[in-house]
């Protein structure tokens, strides 16, 4: 069993956390003296309610955290977000039994915080939702994002 001081050690290491403000199309970066920099993005659809399921280009809500960056061949930087938690599951299966989502509706993955491609930065400017949910930074501020953002880092996403 891990202390409680080992549990803090990587929060005191990292001192920056994300909030995703869906409605301002906005993703900002806090650290320990408070607000760090904002960046403006896009999500997968226009219906900016919490994902109900895989397929629904939604954006989740709730709070995640980074588990892994690498780079996609297809829009470069990208970091993983840990979705779906036991949160997202809670909802999930509670949205099904309460017949909003088909029986055989699976709830997804693979959300991630990742760039547009080069030449497409103009979706972001447009606020062009064009991901299959996950969350789209123009490639060129992506680039400073994923230098100095940490894999643990705590990401919230809000309505």
């Amino acid at each position: 069993m891990r202390s409680f001081i080992a549990d803090t050690l990587p929060h005191a290491e990292n001192p920056y956390y994300i909030i995703i403000d869906k409605s301002d199309y906005e993703l900002k970066v806090y650290d320990n003296e408070g607000w760090y920099a904002t960046y403006p993005i896009v999500f997968g659809s226009k219906d900016l309610g919490d994902k109900m399921r895989e397929g629904d280009k939604r954006t989740p809500t709730g709070n995640f955290k980074i588990i892994q960056k690498r780079i996609n061949p297809k829009w470069g930087p990208q970091m993983l977000l840990d979705y779906p938690t036991p949160e997202s599951y809670r909802r999930f299966n509670e949205r099904k039994s309460q017949g909003l989502i088909p029986k055989n509706a699976r709830i997804g993955n693979g959300i991630a915080i990742h760039a547009t491609r080069p030449q497409e930065e103009w979706t972001v400017d447009n606020y062009y939702n064009w991901t299959d949910g996950c969350i789209s930074v123009k490639y060129s501020e992506m680039q400073d994002l994923y230098s100095y953002i940490p894999v643990g880092t705590p990401v919230t996403v809000q309505p």
